[in-house]
Parts: C-alpha cells; structure tokens; sequence
C-alpha cells in the first residue's frame, strides 16, 4: 500500500478515485506524562513521553487510513493530510486525523 501525501505516484497512473477516507486516533495524555513534561520545561530537553504518545497516535491513525484504503480495494493513498487537535475535558486528549483520496493505480 502506498500512502502518500503528494498527489500522485512516480511512474504510475490513477485509474480510478475510490473516494476521500479518513483514519483517527485520540489518545490521552496521563498524570505521570504530564508531571514529566512540567519538569521538562523547568528544566529544559524534550519531553520523550509526549513525544511517544503523538507518533502513537499518528501511527495508529495512519494504521485507520490503510484499513479503510483495504477495505475499497486500493492501491494507494494520495494526498494524505494530517492534523492534530487538542480535545476533551481540560484539553486532556490528543486527536490526530489523517485524510487522503483512495485510489487504484493502472497496473504495471
């Protein structure tokens, strides 16, 4: 499966648009991950904890994008876009959406 945020493929041709589709993950951030992160600005450096959790969460949405390009029968994902957005009760979730155009590529 090739999913891409371009919109096409090098060296192939869409022969048909299977329509836009979309994958989401919302993860929580936690208590321990939050007082990590409150030392982390005092101190300075990366906050790995949060760093982790986003790149899960676009994993996972990414994970939704391709199961539901399988489900159409595509080839390929083109022009995937991907937004994060703070959600939930005191900002404490993180969501992460990925869209793009489900396609089948002409063969060869």
């Amino acid at each position: 499966m090739i999913i891409t945020t371009t919109h096409s493929v090098d060296g192939k041709e869409v022969k048909q648009y299977l329509g836009i589709i979309s994958g989401e993950a919302i993860v929580g951030a936690h208590l321990f991950k939050d007082l990590f992160a409150s030392i982390r600005d005092i101190v300075g450096g990366r906050s790995n904890a949060y760093e982790r959790t986003v790149l899960d969460a676009k994993r996972m949405a990414l994970e939704d994008l391709e199961r539901e390009a399988l489900t159409l029968g595509a080839d390929a994902v083109l022009a995937v876009d991907l937004d994060y957005q703070i959600v939930g009760k005191g900002n404490s979730m993180l969501m992460v959406s990925a869209n793009g155009t489900a396609v089948k590529l002409m063969p060869g």
